[in-house]
């Protein structure tokens, strides 16, 4: 897509510096998991991956997501060369897409109904789960258009910065409840595919 070029997305060095990770990337949102202790859900992921401001130039309006599902990385624009780069998990061989969507809905703690075509292929999935800490969807949900994909959060820091979902972007439940606050319904979604 010509109108997002990424010519550089390169860590902050002033905040790299000045900071330490804990700093950037808090340990934990109190609304991870009631209850739960989710205490280095974001310190088990490798550094590249944790939710950090970075260098980035595009065309794309500032509140703008652009993920690139090649490099696993997710950037939210800020405007003025920056924006705030998350590590995500992405589709796995067969289940790869690009394009450009809006949020269409948001929710919390949502529950999982595993649409018929994930049925079909994994017959051994519940047909529902009540949302809350074991649902594979995590602490926040963000529909893309009319699609089945979704934003969403994971129990599984270890599947970010992997291609392992069936076609959603998965980010660590810190991450997603960061972005979920900084996102208002219709934002522009755009996915590259490499």
């Amino acid at each position: 897509m010509a109108s997002t070029a990424l010519l550089a997305a390169a860590p902050l060095k002033v905040a790299a510096q000045v900071r330490p990770p804990e700093d950037i990337y808090p340990i934990t949102h109190p609304d991870v998991a009631p209850g739960v202790d989710h205490q280095g859900q974001a310190g088990g992921l490798d550094y590249q991956f944790r939710r950090q401001p970075v260098y980035y130039r595009t065309f794309e309006a500032p509140g703008t997501i652009i993920v690139h599902t090649q490099d696993r990385f997710l950037f939210l624009v800020l405007g003025n060369s920056r924006a705030m780069r998350y590590g995500v998990g992405v589709g796995r061989d067969g289940f790869t897409w690009g394009g450009v969507k809006n949020i269409s809905r948001k929710r919390e703690w949502p529950d999982w109904v595993p649409p018929p075509e994930m049925i079909q292929r994994q017959p051994y999935l519940p047909r529902f789960m009540a949302g809350g800490p074991g649902n594979p969807l995590g602490a926040r949900a963000m529909d893309l258009g009319t699609t089945v994909y979704r934003i969403h959060g994971t129990n599984a820091p270890e599947t970010i910065g992997h291609a392992v979902s069936s076609g959603c972007i998965r980010l660590v439940n810190d991450d997603v409840i960061d972005l979920y606050e900084r996102v208002p319904l219709g934002t522009k979604v755009v996915v590259l595919h490499h």
